[in-house]
Formats: structure tokens, sequence, C-alpha cells
């Protein structure tokens, strides 16, 4: 992946040039996060000159002045490695791979991907025989944060000003980087949970519309319901981790009814789920599940029905059930044949109370850097650009976490749509069981949720249990 060392030398003095004539513009305005991100100074490694739109052709990335990212352009790190661990196989690390072509072709510094099925407990043995690789990336950020207690994370904002970071990214997701009282890392891609699927030609020849507010979607339910279908496709079986996505529900409609500050501190545990909040989300979610006709196949079938199959009765003729709860994913579950934007589309899950404002649900993945390099730094630099998550937004399958990412960088029609909901979102919270401890966030909570759905234990006996099984 290096290039020839003269080629690289003649990169560099077109890039002096271009960074002595950025100079003598004057410096990018960070924008707020609600608002369309300002056009930000780049660095390219040819002479082509950046789009007055904001717009980059394919290569070029926004580059942080006075950085190691910019030093990188100018080849003074031209033959060093950077080592990135986590869990990207198969097609995901081919696509991270063609997203770290353009740095490497830039910068002269090649990124060697070690990605692995067992990542999350590969890391842990690494870092302990001291083996950590320079950068990894962590899709549960309570794993993370066992690295931060023990002083092993670098702080990014060591080396990437607070006025880059807030022009790269919303205020939700800065806030989501901390952990351990420090930045722990900064985001890269990610997807959206807060959506709910349906059959588009169907639902629209059944003069079925969008509902913008809770209260509409329960209308909607009835009115389903009074047509004769069942209006929710529901499963949360998964072999070992059945339950996780009545998780995803309580936690969505946590944010619809409580302050993010109660979220956070439930998913610390210093909110108890026998809270009045947690409970009442407990409550409302039963409204909808519970409900004599609202499930395909009754509340009995909710537990033994695979996730991955709740949506297949909505694409049969006609639909069995019409609406279905799940993060962007679940299309890699859906018929080959069906088609986006003709068979089924997507709408935000609506807000229940309007001073909560149009929060989303996330889960993705946050880059920590374990050993302090100049190069390393310059990878990190790289991470905080929507270009570092190019092979996602160019053939679909995530999104990019950074609020510069525009449009035209999205290749599928689906993941673009997303993202121009995503981006009229309030706030972000990430996955609340995956911040949760292992033994709550994938053990006492997926586990009570199951025993309520099945009826198998009453909902105070839950809470009450899930509560018990916290470490203290």
């Amino acid at each position: 992946m290096q290039a020839k060392k003269a080629l690289w030398q003649l990169m560099g003095i077109l890039v002096i040039l271009a960074m002595v004539l950025a100079a003598c513009q004057p410096a990018a305005t960070p924008a707020p996060a609600t608002e369309a991100p300002a056009p930000i100074e780049t660095q390219a490694p040819a002479e082509t000159e950046a789009p007055s739109t904001g717009e980059m052709p394919a290569g070029e990335f926004p580059v942080m002045p006075g950085g190691e990212l910019e030093k990188a352009l100018a080849g003074e790190y031209t033959g060093t490695t950077v080592v990135v661990d986590g869990p990207f196989t198969d097609a995901d690390k081919v696509k991270f791979e063609e997203s770290m072509k353009a740095f490497e072709e830039a910068t002269g510094i090649d990124v060697n991907y070690i990605g692995s099925k067992e990542f999350e407990g590969s890391i842990s043995i690494r870092v302990d025989a001291g083996d950590a690789p320079d950068i990894a990336d962590f899709p549960q950020p309570g794993l993370l944060a066992n690295f931060v207690r023990q002083g092993k994370i670098v702080d990014p904002t060591t080396f990437i000003s607070e006025d880059w970071l807030e022009q790269q990214y919303n205020q939700s997701w800065l806030d989501m980087a901390q952990i351990g009282g420090q930045t722990a890392g900064v985001w890269h891609r990610f997807n959206g949970k807060s959506l709910v699927w349906y059959p588009k030609d169907d639902f629209d020849a059944a003069g079925y519309t969008i509902p913008t507010t809770w209260d509409e979607m329960l209308a909607l339910s009835e009115q389903i319901k009074s047509d004769g279908d069942a209006p929710w496709c529901v499963g949360i079986e998964s072999g070992a981790a059945t339950g996780w996505p009545a998780t995803d529900w309580m936690e969505e409609i946590m944010l619809r009814t409580t302050t993010l500050e109660n979220y956070d501190a439930w998913v610390v545990g210093e909110l108890p789920f026998s809270s009045p909040e947690v409970t009442n989300a407990a409550e409302t979610l039963g409204e909808l599940w519970f409900t004599e006709g609202y499930a395909y196949g009754g509340q009995p079938s909710i537990v033994s029905t695979f996730f991955g199959d709740a949506p297949a009765p909505m694409f049969e003729q006609p639909p069995k059930c019409w609406l279905h709860k799940q993060g962007n994913f679940i299309t890699g579950f859906f018929p080959p044949e069906a088609k986006a934007g003709v068979d089924y589309d997507f709408f935000y899950l609506p807000p229940i109370d309007d001073a909560y404002g149009k929060p989303f649900l996330v889960a993705g993945d946050i880059m920590a850097m374990f050993n302090d390099r100049p190069e390393v730094r310059a990878l990190m630099e790289y991470f905080t650009t929507p270009q570092s998550a190019s092979g996602w937004l160019e053939t679909g399958g995530a999104l990019a976490a950074h609020q510069t990412a525009t449009p035209e960088m999205y290749g599928v029609d689906l993941e673009r749509g997303i993202a121009a909901l995503v981006s009229q979102a309030t706030s972000f919270r990430f996955d609340g069981s995956d911040l949760m401890p292992g033994e709550v966030g994938g053990g006492s909570f997926w586990k009570g949720m199951t025993d309520w759905v099945s009826g198998a234990a009453d909902l105070d006996t839950v809470l009450a249990e899930i509560d018990a099984s916290w470490p203290r």
C-alpha cells in the first residue's frame, strides 16, 4: 500500500504549497450542532481544487489545521505503520480497508487492520500482555470503559481541538464519548435504531398515513386492527441473546418519556429499574405489545419468534402485520427481491412527549487510542471525518457519525434517507444495554424482559431482580 518515494516527495511539495495558500484564507468557523456545518479547509494529495460547495472529490478529506494529519500529508510519517484491531471481518473488513485507502495514499502511512470475531475477548488478552494495538474499534463502550479505568486509553482531546470536534460531531456524540471523566475516543460509523419499517406499496394502497406522534401511531395500530390485521410484527428470540429487541424498545421509550440525564443515570446504575421512570417505560411498552390483537401471533409468539423472522409476515400478500421497529441492519433479513422505496420503507419512531424532543437511539463504533505516536494521532484525526467511513457510505451497511457527512456521500438511497432522518434528531444516545455491565445489559436485562413478556414473571418482580443483579 506504499507509494514510490519520488511520488511522495512531489506530493509533499504540492501539499506544502496548498498549505501556504490555505494559510492566506480565513479560518472556518465551527457550526452549531443543529445547523449545517460550515465549509472546512481541506488538504489533498494532488492539485485538485476543492469545490466551493464544501463537497470533496474522491480521495480528499478535511484536515484540522496544525494537527498531526497535516504533517502526515506533508510526508513526515511516510513509511510508518499504524495497527488497528476490532470486530470487522469479511465484508466489513473490506469496507474498512477501502475507507483507509485515501488516508494511506495521501500520507504514506500503512494501516494494518487485524479483525476478529473474538475481538471482545482477545483485546483484553492483548492489552494485559502489553501488546495493545495502536487503535481499537469498540462497538460496546462498556468494554472500552474498562481500559479507561485502567489508564490505558489516550484522551484524543490532548491533540484534537474542541473546536474541531464540535465542528465534526453533534454535541450528543461528544457527550457519549465521555467515559470515566475523559474523552475516550472518536466516533466512526453507526447504525440507527429508531426506525419503524412498513410495506410501502400495500400501506399506501390501504390509505394509511405515516404517524408523527405516539398517539397517531397508536391510532394507526387500532385502525389496522379494526381492518382485521395485526399492526405489529414482533419477535425477541435470539438464542442466548433472547430478549435484546425488547431492551431496545425500553431504551427508545425511556428517551421519549424522561430526561437524557435520567437515561444516563439509568445505564450506569444510578436510576434503578424499579424507579417510576423505568417502570413507566415498561408499562408503555406493554400497552403496545400486550393489547389484544396488536402483536402478530399474540403475546406468546413474541418470545418464540426469531427477531430476523419477525418482519417476514409484513411481506406476505396481503400483509399479516404492518409495522416493525428495528435498526437499519434488519433489511438484511428482508426478502432478497424486496425493493426499498417500493416494497418497504421506514419512518421515525414518533416522540411521546414533545418536551424530550426527537431522540435517536444508536449503536456504533468508537475508535480509541492505546499508543501515542504522531502517525497514530494522524489516523485518529482522520477518523473524525466522514471520509474515514466511505467504504460503508458508498456501498451501504452503516452511517457516518459525523455531522459533516453530506447526502452526496451516500451511494445507497436507503442509507441516504436514513441519514436525512437522523439529521433531524435533537439528541442521540447509545444502546443502553451495551453501556451497562455485561451481567446486566447482556444478562439480567435480557432475561428479565423475556420472563415478563412470556408471562413467567410479573413486571415488579422482574425489575427488582434486575436491580439486584447490578454489580456493586
